[in-house]
């Protein structure tokens, strides 16, 4: 799947990248985290998540007793926004047909949308992410846990108690798979 958009350019941002950031981790997670957009550090690596709130991520989903590599880590977006703006809907609407796809393919247990893009991509009528985290949702038939971005949890570390209650359920909700 990689191959056949490797050399994507559907909207501004393919033609802007350095390197397509699709995701990585295990072929058949059990969970999937989707945040919105690769970052300068992503764009450079090609890989997703491994600036400072990709640490931030790693750290937390090392928390609950889980490695990265037995996990799948993507963006709504697979090219940088330049500025590390907010992707558009335009080119959210692009990449969504690869990302519905890689859910598909890969067919976690669960999805953790990491912050509002995420979030209101998969669950459109969802509240702000303060509102909608912490609380389990349905898309079609995964289970979705919406959570705060890690970059948001960088400079707002009293969401942190929250966050971590997120990831409690995560742990739970994970535990429980692997147990059945």
């Amino acid at each position: 799947m990689l191959e056949k958009y490797r050399s994507c350019q559907n909207c501004a941002l393919g033609v802007t990248r350095k390197k397509l950031v699709f995701g990585s981790g295990l072929s058949n997670p059990p969970v999937i985290f989707i945040g919105e957009g690769p970052g300068a550090d992503e764009d450079v690596q090609g890989e997703p998540f491994v600036g400072r709130a990709g640490k931030l991520l790693t750290k937390m989903i090392s928390a609950i007793g889980i490695e990265r590599d037995d996990v799948y880590i993507t963006n709504i977006v697979k090219c940088r926004p330049p500025g590390n703006r907010n992707p558009t809907p335009a080119e959210i609407s692009c990449c969504l047909p690869i990302i519905k796809q890689q859910i598909e393919i890969l067919n976690p247990k669960l999805i953790v949308t990491l912050g509002n893009i995420p979030t209101k991509t998969f669950i459109p009528d969802a509240p702000g992410i303060t509102k909608a985290r912490g609380k389990m949702k349905q898309y079609e038939k995964w289970k979705i846990i919406p959570t705060f971005h890690p970059s948001y949890l960088l400079r707002n570390r009293t969401a942190m108690p929250l966050a971590w209650d997120d990831f409690k359920m995560i742990m739970e909700f994970t535990f429980k798979i692997t147990q059945s």
